[in-house]
């Protein structure tokens, strides 16, 4: 089991991201239209998740807007935000933020995202919440880069990230 912090606090994760070129998991998650969404909606795109606790908070809006920033420059990717937020908080979020580069995704209805990523909190205040993390998916649905935020009130290296893609 790996762990993060929170404030200089150990929280753990139900387990560890995917491994760099090992297939990525299938999810289920669900747009601001609540349709649900998997890998398979993304064929033949390369994948920036995005993965954070909450876009109420101001390291993730950061996050989502940092990404948002630099995805309109990105051919054939799509960045997926994914939290445990409701569709509409995010939908609210992005068009307050004039966010359009980016798609967010909710797993409301469906923790299994979370689990299989390795990004679930189990502990903590923050528990049932997504850690902080970044996973670069191919055009192959193969993990390119990973990279779990060690403290989650830090930024992840969007850089390091982007690179992934090149």
């Amino acid at each position: 089991m790996t762990a993060v912090t929170r404030l200089g606090d150990i929280v753990h994760l139900s387990g560890d991201l995917p491994e760099v070129g090992s297939p990525a998991p299938d999810f289920r998650l669900t747009r601001g239209d609540l349709s649900d969404v998997g890998l398979a909606d993304f064929a033949g795109r390369r994948k920036v998740l995005n993965i954070l606790p909450s876009l109420d908070t101001p390291t993730c809006a950061m996050s989502a807007r940092r990404f948002n920033e630099r995805a309109a420059a990105l051919d054939n990717t799509v960045v997926l935000v994914v939290s445990a937020d409701l569709p509409f908080a995010q939908k609210r979020f992005c068009e307050t933020e004039g966010i359009d580069n980016l798609e967010p995704l909710s797993m409301m209805r469906d923790k299994r995202f979370a689990e299989d990523y390795g990004v679930l909190m189990t502990d903590g205040p923050m528990a049932g919440l997504c850690a902080r993390a970044v996973v670069v998916i191919d055009e192959q649905d193969r993990i390119a880069y990973t990279q779990l935020v060690p403290e989650i009130r830090q930024e992840p290296d969007y850089d390091a990230a982007l690179a992934a893609l090149s």
